[in-house]
């Protein structure tokens, strides 16, 4: 019984020596049309160079060129089982939330802002959705939001 694990143990080893030399010698031979298919690749890759960027004004800035992102809340915000109301009016719900610099701040239509430390970057970013347009101003952003 141990002779004939033996010889198959030998003969695999014989086969993986055979496919090994095998494989060397065609590592070796390359057909001629992989020379021309690399030679027509380097022309065309030199021959063509394309921007391949959006326009300018098709571009959306990127995180670190923003100074802060808006979204409007209109149902009352709860956060860790309390409602969040405006600090100087009272006011429960129809908020601007303001995300800026790891900060989350929250704006009541009567125009107060609020820091709100329980909340952050992370949670806007689940709640939020895509931005719709990008402003130069903070003032143009009140206005897009209805304030």
């Amino acid at each position: 019984m141990l002779h004939r694990i033996r010889r198959r143990a030998t003969k695999s080893s014989e086969d993986q020596r055979e496919f090994l030399e095998m494989s060397a010698q065609l590592e070796s031979q390359v057909p001629r049309e992989v020379d021309q298919v690399r030679a027509e690749l380097e022309r065309a890759e030199s021959s063509t160079t394309v921007d391949d960027f959006l326009p300018p004004e098709l571009r959306v800035l990127s995180h670190d060129q923003v100074d802060g992102k808006m979204m409007p809340w209109k149902q009352p915000l709860a956060v860790g089982g309390e409602l969040v109301a405006c600090q100087q009016c009272g006011a429960y719900r129809d908020w601007l939330v303001l995300s800026t610099r790891d900060q989350i701040w929250l704006r009541c239509r009567a125009g107060h802002q609020q820091q709100e430390p329980r909340l952050d970057t992370a949670w806007f970013n689940r709640n939020s959705g895509p931005a719709d347009a990008t402003y130069a101003t903070f003032e143009e952003c009140l206005r897009h939001h209805g304030r």
